[in-house]
């Protein structure tokens, strides 16, 4: 017996939202969305009970990119769901798991698997969150008044941490099948608008560490304490860094190479084999498969400083071996200065390898070796994950030419046959899914060395620009669907 037959009873019995047996109107489309991101957002305002306060984020930098938020029911955020994920990509790129997601049994195991894994996930990553380190300390005066003990405490906070890991996963579940987008997407979304409207209003603190709105009256108002004169050398570095504007000329740059690089496409034309006149033309992007996998990149980097950040809690700083990491406090965060996790952490800021602005203690040549390493990662990562990617989300060769021949279309100048117009596709989608990850992989460090408005990671800024992009494509196909019902098979073939 296979492990398929062994694990069917009980992964097609995980609980699963219902997908919609006929067409969802648009608008109960943007309903169940708009309820979901209300539920999220209500959500991550709901602290966990029995917590002291003044823990340390385990996630770090890395905390808009996995959504959720510090402390909150939402603790663990996308994390579980995207760890999940990458560990069923690469199980299914090595084809150890001898499923074909063409096949409904076997699409309804995949599902259920994943489900699993990320119940596990959220298990594996809220046990040490809550009894290891000081990352939700529990309140001696809860325990004391309940008269459970420290340890019952945290058990509370365990099972809220839990509850709140399961919870997004369905949240997601119902945006995928019900709603608009993918829930993913729309979380990490949420998370970064946050930022980006308080890095323009943010109105407390003093000038460089407020809002870009605030910064400017300050500066016009004649507030912003000893600002040096606007011609020389130190004036014009206050108006790029305190002043920000490399992180509005950052941002706007962000905004523009993206939306650029997903309107560059190579058009293939289709006929529609018996409808004369019927032409259509298959999109290959030049970010094929989307910026989504560059998640998978940076919580791969994530787990990794999350097991560092869990070794230097539990060794502490006598007992941790100096060539696996130095760390150091910095606002409240424990951060690595030296040794592999500090190579091995991506570059989150200007700070971080501006070495001549004082900003960090490293010698240039280490400075460049961590930034040789993140673009590395991210360069070779993002080409590996979109490659994954496309393969597992029915989008490489094989499975474009089944949806093209299934709808009906054909290539003109080619025979009706899968097998030709696989091998057109081939000539395109393997070559593109490549360049694509590679040039968000680099527009996402590069994001993050220069710096973005209200400090949002380069790769959230990325993603989110990415992800709203493809919403608004999703929503003028779901208008056009509703305007020419007939052309809803061709679309959801």
């Amino acid at each position: 017996m296979g492990w398929k037959e062994a694990a069917e009873p009980y992964l097609t019995r995980m609980p699963s939202v219902e997908r919609p047996t006929g067409h969802v109107p648009f608008k109960r489309k943007l309903a169940w969305t708009g309820a979901v991101l209300v539920l999220y957002f209500f959500l991550t305002n709901v602290y966990l009970f029995g917590v002291a306060g003044g823990g340390e984020d385990l996630f770090g930098q890395f905390r808009s990119l996995l959504a959720g938020g510090q402390g909150t029911i939402l603790q663990v955020g996308i994390g579980p769901i995207v760890t999940a994920s990458i560990v069923l990509q690469l199980l299914g790129g090595a084809n150890l798991l001898g499923l074909d997601t063409s096949d409904p049994r076997d699409q309804a195991l995949y599902q259920g698997l994943q489900k699993l894994l990320v119940i596990v996930m959220t298990l594996l990553t809220a046990i040490p969150i809550v009894y290891m380190g000081n990352f939700l300390p529990a309140s001696d005066q809860i325990a004391a008044s309940l008269g459970i003990g420290t340890f019952g405490v945290q058990s509370l906070i365990f099972a809220q941490v839990l509850v709140g890991g399961i919870l997004i996963l369905y949240m997601d579940e119902v945006i995928s099948k019900w709603g608009v987008g993918s829930g993913i997407g729309l979380f990490i979304v949420a998370g970064v608008s946050q930022s980006l409207v308080g890095g323009l209003f943010f109105w407390e603190g003093e000038v460089g560490n407020e809002g870009v709105i605030p910064t400017w009256i300050d500066i016009a108002l004649g507030n912003a304490g000893a600002m040096p004169s606007i011609l020389s050398a130190d004036g014009i570095m206050f108006l790029l860094i305190d002043g920000q504007i490399l992180a509005i000329i950052t941002t706007i740059l962000i905004f523009s190479v993206v939306v650029y690089a997903e309107s560059v496409r190579i058009e293939i034309p289709l006929s529609h084999a018996r409808v004369k006149g019927a032409r259509g033309r298959f999109p290959v992007k030049l970010i094929y498969a989307s910026v989504l996998p560059m998640i998978l990149v940076r919580a791969l980097q994530a787990n990794v400083q999350f097991l560092g950040r869990l070794l230097r809690s539990q060794l502490g700083e006598a007992g941790m071996p100096t060539w696996l990491g130095v760390y150091q406090e910095t606002q409240g965060q424990l951060v690595p200065v030296d040794g592999l996790f500090y190579y091995l952490a991506p570059i989150y800021q200007r700070s971080d390898w501006m070495w001549w602005l004082g900003g960090t203690a490293q010698d240039p040549a280490q400075i460049m070796l961590r930034v040789s390493v993140d673009l590395f990662i991210m360069i070779v990562g993002g080409a590996i994950f979109a490659i994954f990617w496309v393969e597992t989300a029915d989008m490489g060769p094989e499975s474009t030419a089944r949806q093209i021949q299934n709808s009906g279309m054909q290539i003109p100048g080619f025979r009706q046959n899968v097998g030709v117009i696989e091998k057109v596709m081939e000539r395109y989608i393997p070559q593109v899914t490549v360049i694509g990850g590679a040039l968000v992989g680099l527009l996402a460090v590069m994001a993050n060395m220069l710096g973005t408005i209200g400090q949002v990671s380069g790769t959230g800024l990325l993603l989110t620009i990415s992800i709203i992009y493809k919403l608004y494509e999703e929503i003028a196909e779901e208008q056009l669907m509703e305007m020419h019902p007939m052309m809803r098979e061709m679309f959801q073939e």
